[in-house]
């Protein structure tokens, strides 16, 4: 039975494209919830703290600057001939370093004057990590582009392997603080990127590499992403790398050592969804291939999701009492929280997805948003009052708030009645009645009547 599911997985490049890169994010996940047990055996919490709020900062940091790149890769590199993929890449990864770079030295700059308990971010620290995160983020989106998950699966493992074996080798040479976890956890990605860069390109496109020539010719594409797939990006992605941030500002280092615990045990669940998400967007995308249905993308996300769920809200405490005691006291109710949220978390990324495939992108952005800002302004109104349990019920309001609206939105177009997106997105391409100043005005000619209809008017 076993192995023929693994062939009935094998054949659906959507199953085995999400499979793949939900266990690239389970192997980095298993692998990171190790890194994090031993900085918290090994270090004080208060340092913990700080590096898991620098990392939180630059994870922000490449959230604002990768510009939508990866969705644009999605969208170009399939069928492209081999030197218009090197130039989509190269300048892909080119602008998107370079916007991460700018602004991790700005908000190495802001944060410490905006908030006292951020005096601990180092500039230096701040821009290499945050760099390599957006290089390893577009260079994942080139596989998914591809269909190509296994070589992100690979390369993820080594980037996690790395900073397990990093983390107790700078210990054992005497750094306790901060500064260990940091080059822990941004050495090995730096090694595995340039690994990465050297080798791929060639192997996902025959005479593929990267290339300095003509890379001025992708600002344009890259000015139309930032305005598409980038906004609808930091809408969604946003509250969850924020949610650290906010901690660590509300709360303190410490408070923020036992939310990440408890929120990096949980990502578990969270990476389900936004995984077949990608999968079933870049099938969609794909030159040639036949259109994913969309229910059977809810159907991969229910048969991952569940089994987790339930061991994560039964047995959350000693699952963080693996780290320590005060990590299980501090985050379990918020563990609880969190699970539960994964069910409209998942509900909203495919219908992002969905969305998104259909070219109805301000339809996402109105969705993200509305989620977003309930989540954010919730979380920071709660937290003195609630403790860092506070971010997990404004995350799970914001999420059910989102699967609400798509409920609505599902419900209102099976009865036939178009909702307000509908209706600016498609009500132009199907009006058979376009008058001739409409029609100058959106470029489209007007439909003439067939001649017997138009000799029955002139009758008349």
């Amino acid at each position: 039975m076993l192995r023929a599911a693994a062939r009935r997985v094998a054949g659906d490049s959507l199953a085995r494209n999400s499979v793949l890169i939900m266990a690239s994010t389970v192997g980095t996940s298993g692998l990171g919830y190790l890194f994090w047990m031993v900085a918290a055996r090994g270090l004080a919490p208060s340092a913990v703290g700080a590096a898991t709020a620098l990392i939180s900062a630059a994870t922000v940091v490449s959230m604002l600057s990768n510009l939508g790149i990866g969705h644009m890769f999605i969208q170009r590199l399939p069928g492209t001939p081999a030197a218009v993929w090197s130039r989509i890449v190269s300048g892909g990864l080119l602008i998107g370093c370079a916007a991460t770079a700018l602004t991790a030295t700005a908000a190495a700059i802001l944060l410490p004057r905006l908030a006292g308990n951020f005096a601990v971010l180092s500039a230096p620290a701040l821009i290499a990590t945050a760099v390599a995160l957006t290089a390893s983020t577009l260079l994942d989106y080139v596989f998914v582009a591809h269909r190509a998950s296994h070589g992100m699966l690979w390369r993820n493992l080594a980037l996690a392997a790395g900073k397990v074996l990093a983390l107790p080798a700078l210990t054992g040479l005497g750094l306790h603080d901060s500064n260990a976890v940091l080059l822990a956890w941004t050495l090995p990605s730096i090694a595995v990127t340039a690994v990465t860069l050297a080798v791929s390109p060639s192997r996902l496109r025959a005479g593929a590499r990267l290339t300095g020539a003509r890379l001025g010719r992708e600002v344009k594409h890259v000015r139309a992403a930032l305005s598409g797939h980038h906004l609808i990006n930091l809408a969604q992605a946003g509250p969850g790398a924020l949610l650290p941030v906010l901690v660590t500002a509300r709360l303190g280092a410490s408070a923020n050592a036992h939310f990440y615990v408890a929120w990096m045990t949980a990502s578990v669940l969270f990476m389900v969804s936004p995984a077949v998400a990608s999968a079933f967007y870049a099938e969609r995308s794909h030159v040639g291939a036949r259109p994913a249905p969309l229910r059977k993308a809810a159907t991969v996300v229910l048969a991952v999701i569940g089994a987790p769920a339930i061991v994560l809200f039964v047995a959350g405490d000693e699952i963080l009492g693996l780290f320590s005691s005060g990590y299980a006291t501090g985050g379990g109710l918020l563990l609880k929280i969190l699970v539960i949220a994964a069910i409209p978390d998942a509900i909203t990324n495919l219908a992002v997805a969905h969305w998104r495939s259909r070219r109805e992108f301000r339809r996402c952005l109105h969705l993200n948003l509305v989620m977003a800002s309930t989540c954010l302004a919730l979380t920071w109104f709660w937290l003195p009052g609630l403790g860092i349990a506070a971010a997990g019920l404004a995350w799970l309001a914001g999420e059910f708030a989102g699967a609400l609206l798509v409920t609505v939105s599902a419900l209102t177009g099976r009865n036939g009645r178009r909702s307000r997106f509908v209706l600016r997105h498609r009500a132009a391409p199907r009006d058979h009645a376009v008058s001739r100043p409409a029609a100058r005005a959106t470029g489209r000619p007007p439909k003439s009547r067939p001649a017997s209809r138009r000799k029955e008017a002139s009758v008349r």
